[in-house]
């Protein structure tokens, strides 16, 4: 992918705060001033960040932070283009799906060393301490929450439609997304991710259909060490996933990314959205559907009764070029224990990293029950790593995210994309 120039495209805001590095060091008091800069950005969660950073400011008067919150769909590439200047950052958000190439391209400090003593390891889950550190047992990032999919479902018109419950399997929503489709009434059954990052529930099906075959330690692959684009069971997928775009989706959604779907099924116009726990809280804001229309199910099954829950995360890491390392490792402890780790992932949907947060009332009520129930039954929901950590990620992202713009338009087939993205990940793990 071919890099801007620094500052082409950049709010002014952003680009004074990348202007301003002389900020970035120790003034002649002997306060060091880290820049911080999130990725997955709204008002509302920077607003929490910046409460954090005033408790830590509190507690650590000779460090001072100031927050950079580039608009979430730009902010990756922001992100890149600092570090790639080497100056302006210290503490970052981290990615699962941007370690791999920031890692590999010497961007990130491995703070193995500045995080060898830090108590907080203790209280972390087995998920959190697994994602804290890669396979060499290094640490670029410690991850604040985690992101697993359930499925939003409106209660009432799911009864209205005949039904006991929401579906357990893709084909029972099929079944019911159909029913509840009423184009005249603008009322659709389900909130098709078309747009960006539409592969990612294309994957999830075909993960559903697979779920007894798939390696837990790479859910691109099966067992046997093909690609799960390569196994009959796809095709199944993929043609149950395409007839819920044709038969129960608004039209629209061929263009639809994580903006329009979740506002469609906040609206009140679609009746099924497959989204992470962060759209708990946007939903419970809704005007028009009041909570007693709405609630969460587990993640879809497929023939084989079982799903695989494809683990996505983030956290904070520290910029390689950054000159105040242990300073940074001393935020970042500070957001990943106690009451500031909570915090953030309560205000935040995500599923926590602590364990005592875990058990907290908050985790076990209302739209966070199917949560519990997919963690209370681990055989039937999956735990699977899919390879986000890949230098190659973000192109695999491009890629797959077109192709399937291709299949929803009539320029490839279901077949097509399935034999093209089996060649790519054989070709890409060959030359590992």
């Amino acid at each position: 992918m071919a890099h801007k120039k620094l500052f082409t495209g950049l709010g002014l805001g952003l680009a004074a705060a990348l202007a301003l590095t002389g900020c970035t060091g120790s003034s002649d008091d002997g306060t060091v001033t880290l820049q911080m800069v999130e990725s997955l950005t709204n008002p509302a969660r920077t607003d929490v960040i910046k409460g954090l950073i005033s408790d830590f400011e509190a507690e650590n008067p000779d460090i001072k932070v100031e927050l950079i919150s580039p608009p979430t769909d730009q902010a990756d590439q922001k992100i890149q283009q600092m570090l790639q200047s080497g100056s302006g950052v210290d503490v970052l958000e981290v990615r699962d799906i941007t370690v791999g190439p920031f890692a590999t391209n010497g961007w990130l400090h491995n703070m193995s060393d500045e995080l060898a003593d830090w108590s907080g390891w203790e209280n972390l889950t087995d998920n959190a301490a697994k994602y804290a550190k890669n396979a060499d047992g290094e640490t670029f990032y410690v991850p604040y929450g985690f992101y697993g999919l359930s499925l939003f479902y409106r209660t009432d018109l799911v009864e209205e439609a005949g039904f006991d419950g929401p579906p357990a399997s893709w084909d029972d929503l099929l079944e019911q997304a159909s029913a509840i489709q009423d184009p005249g009434k603008n009322q659709f059954g389900y909130a098709f991710r078309g747009g960006t990052n539409g592969n990612s529930n294309v994957v999830v099906a075909i993960e559903a259909y697979l779920a007894d075959q798939i390696d837990e330690d790479n859910a691109f692959k099966l067992t046997d060490g093909s690609t799960i684009f390569a196994a009959p069971e796809a095709r199944d997928a993929l043609k149950t996933y395409f007839s819920i775009f044709e038969e129960a989706s608004p039209p629209s959604s061929v263009a639809w990314g994580y903006p329009e779907m979740v506002e469609a099924f906040s609206n009140g116009s679609t009746a099924f959205l497959l989204q992470d726990p962060e759209v708990i809280a946007t939903v419970g804001q809704s005007e028009a559907i009041g909570a007693d229309q709405w609630n969460t199910a587990p993640l879809l099954t497929g023939p084989t009764g079982k799903a695989i829950q494809p683990m996505a995360t983030a956290g904070w890491g520290t910029a390689e070029a950054s000159e105040h390392k242990e300073e940074a490792a001393k935020l970042i402890a500070f957001l990943s224990e106690g009451e500031a780790s909570t915090t953030f992932a309560e205000q935040n949907s995500l599923v926590p990293i602590l364990k005592d947060a875990a058990e907290s009332e908050f985790y076990k009520t209302g739209a966070w029950a199917s949560y519990v129930t997919m963690n209370e039954n681990p055989d039937t929901y999956i735990t699977a790593v899919q390879p986000r950590d890949s230098a190659w990620w973000t192109e695999w992202i491009q890629k797959s995210d077109s192709e399937l713009q291709q299949v929803l338009i009539g320029q490839m087939t279901q077949e097509e994309l399935l034999e093209s993205w089996d060649a790519y990940w054989v070709e890409k793990w060959k030359n590992e």
